[in-house]
């Protein structure tokens, strides 16, 4: 039994051929949404595409840097031109960048990061939203993260970067409800994907050990005692860009454990 109904829906993925934007958009494809996955690593995003064609859906790949605008355009025609509306926006991209001192943590990087994590986002806002608009419909959900809200010592472009993403997304949610357009955000904690095995490996300076000492470290600061999975963080995608949130705009949703109470 499908949890949600998106037959004839479309939606677009960023990231899509990483951890949560693979859980997300497999989950879109099930419940019967057309997918057009987004990433910069064709083999990665082609995988998501090949796993929903052998379960039946249908979706496309659109290879983007999230930091160009002219590949943004490009996956937002190509949606268009392929399926003719966009019902569906989770715009998922993002870095984690370096794991140092803010002191120490290099400009180029810095820059870089807040290019993939807000100009990214901002671009996809600015380019998908006239679709939404035009049609009076739509949900976007952008990936923000609990590093949005908090203090992220060690990870100041991250955090700076997740705190931009909350911004965007109270300020779209406001301009485009009389649209009947949605945008809200989801703010994960620790998640078992390929960018926290970056993280704890950061945190561990490139030794194994430490990384997995920074790993059960972290899992320890979850009351629940561990790392959600990306499913988990795609079955709340799946209730915002859902009718079930349809009163819902412009908020934050924190799914952590518990992490941010303590």
């Amino acid at each position: 039994m499908q949890a949600f109904d998106f037959t004839e829906k479309v939606a677009i993925v960023t990231g899509g051929g990483g951890g949560i934007g693979r859980a997300a958009s497999i989950t879109l494809s099930e419940n019967g949404a057309k997918v057009v996955v987004v990433d910069l690593s064709e083999e990665a995003g082609l995988l998501t595409v090949n796993k929903i064609k052998e379960n039946g859906g249908e979706a496309k790949f659109v290879k983007a840097d999230v930091t160009k605008e002219d590949d943004i355009k490009n996956y937002v025609q190509k949606t268009i031109d392929s399926y003719g509306k966009i019902n569906i926006f989770l715009n998922n991209a993002g870095w984690e960048g370096k794991i140092m001192p803010l002191i120490d943590y290099p400009t180029e990087v810095f820059d870089q990061l807040m290019s993939i994590n807000v100009r990214g986002v901002f671009l996809g806002l600015k380019h998908v939203l006239p679709h939404m608009i035009e049609q009076k419909s739509g949900a976007v959900v952008n990936t923000a993260s609990g590093a949005g809200l908090l203090a992220t010592p060690n990870m100041v472009a991250y955090g700076a970067s997740k705190h931009a993403v909350l911004g965007m997304t109270k300020t779209a949610g406001v301009e485009v409800a009389p649209h009947g357009v949605r945008v809200n955000a989801v703010c994960p904690g620790v998640v078992n994907t390929a960018m926290m095995r970056s993280i704890e490996s950061g945190f561990g300076q490139g030794d194994s050990a430490a990384a997995e000492t920074a790993r059960k470290q972290l899992e320890a600061t979850t009351p629940d005692g561990r790392y959600a999975e990306p499913q988990e963080i795609a079955n709340l995608m799946m209730y915002l860009v859902s009718d079930l949130s349809s009163h819902i705009t412009g908020q934050e949703l924190v799914i952590d454990g518990g992490a941010i109470l303590i």
